[in-house]
């Protein structure tokens, strides 16, 4: 019960600071690059550009990528936001009127996150490069959800843990079953 007591605390001074503490600039940058992710615009993106662009490391980064985020966003929004039901963070705790522009679904957990995450985890070992461009926007998507007031950083902290365990379920996924027919 403490424990949930001192996370319920630590979440609403977390997030009020981010709402208080970004920068007006600062939080338009992070809008637009939300809304460039919105519906996985940006990441669909980002692999239309690694496929035309990468070669066979880019073809193979970018299906890593969507796959990963697929899996992020079936376990993330079709799962978890349909077990918890967690209402946003008070409007009231924001001073900007960002937060008046949100979803009616559960906070937790943050489905931006877990794409942005389980794109770039996925894509990061065949291609540090292309990972390393992506991670920028993926942390940028996960800050703003907490400085619009969309989730509180339990919520996005969840949706990364999701993001990274699709990627790595993803990268694993082909072993795993070749592994279970050979000792079928």
């Amino acid at each position: 019960m403490r424990l949930l007591a001192g996370l319920r605390d630590a979440d609403r001074s977390l997030t009020k600071r981010a709402a208080s503490r970004i920068p007006p600039g600062v939080g338009k940058v992070l809008s637009a690059v939300e809304e460039t992710a919105e519906n996985t615009k940006l990441w669909c993106g980002a692999a239309a550009a690694m496929t035309a662009l990468g070669g066979w490391r880019g073809r193979r980064a970018a299906a890593s990528g969507l796959a990963a985020l697929a899996v992020a966003q079936l376990i993330s929004n079709g799962l978890c936001k349909q077990l918890a039901d967690r209402p946003r963070p008070p409007k009231q705790w924001f001073p900007h009127d960002e937060a008046d522009d949100r979803p009616d679904s559960s906070s937790f957990p943050s489905g931006h996150t877990a794409a942005a995450v389980a794109f770039t985890a996925a894509i990061a070992p065949t291609w540090p490069a292309a990972g390393a461009a992506c991670a920028l926007p993926a942390a940028m998507v996960a800050l703003e959800r907490v400085q619009s007031g969309a989730h509180y950083p339990s919520d996005v902290a969840a949706g990364a843990a999701i993001g990274l365990a699709s990627a790595w379920l993803t990268r694993r996924a082909p072993r795993l079953i070749l592994c279970h027919r050979l000792l079928s």
